[in-house]
């Protein structure tokens, strides 16, 4: 199951990062049509239809489906000023207890984000865009990250609990 759960942490990872290659293409075809279109006078359409919502889509695509590997890998922002002091068994009820309030609070947002693609589904919301998107594809995906999310959360849960330490180490600064 380790392997599995890696792997579709790794896997989103790297769908996160060509997404985010794809809207530096799409940003840098739309520099370049407007710069040929006005240096040039080329007779080329100076506007990708519905580009900066392809791109905010893309971007929002990009965080969610990122977060379940950032934090299985320490690349979150740990604050542990109070965690580090912390004698013993000390440390690691806090770490519990964070992890119980960060799955919580991540879960709230699955069972929002979920109920928010099942109506933009059920009333047939599109985008304002010249294209019109219907929002349920774009939202399914942030939902899709945040459930991962919150499985990494219950994951490094369960391993703390059986470990007797916090398995995410804090990444250092070097």
């Amino acid at each position: 199951m380790r392997r599995i759960l890696d792997t579709i942490y790794l896997a989103t990872c790297w769908i996160s990062a060509t997404i985010i290659l794809g809207i530096a293409v799409l940003v840098s075809t739309q520099v370049l049509l407007n710069f040929a279109t006005r240096v040039f006078a080329l007779p080329l359409p100076s506007t990708i239809p519905s580009y900066a919502d392809f791109s905010g889509f893309m971007l929002a695509a990009a965080t969610f489906l990122a977060m379940p590997h950032t934090f299985r890998t320490a690349g979150h922002i740990r604050v542990t000023l109070i965690t580090s002091r912390l004698p013993g068994r000390g440390g690691l009820m806090a770490e519990i207890l964070a992890l119980l309030m960060a799955a919580a609070l991540t879960g709230y947002a699955c069972a929002y984000i979920i109920a928010l693609v099942a109506e933009s589904w059920h009333y047939n919301d599109t985008s304002s865009g010249m294209i019109p998107i219907p929002l349920w594809i774009p939202q399914s995906v942030m939902a899709l990250g945040m459930s991962l999310l919150f499985v990494a959360l219950i994951d490094t849960l369960i391993g703390t609990l059986r470990a007797g330490r916090p398995i995410i180490e804090n990444a250092e600064e070097i």
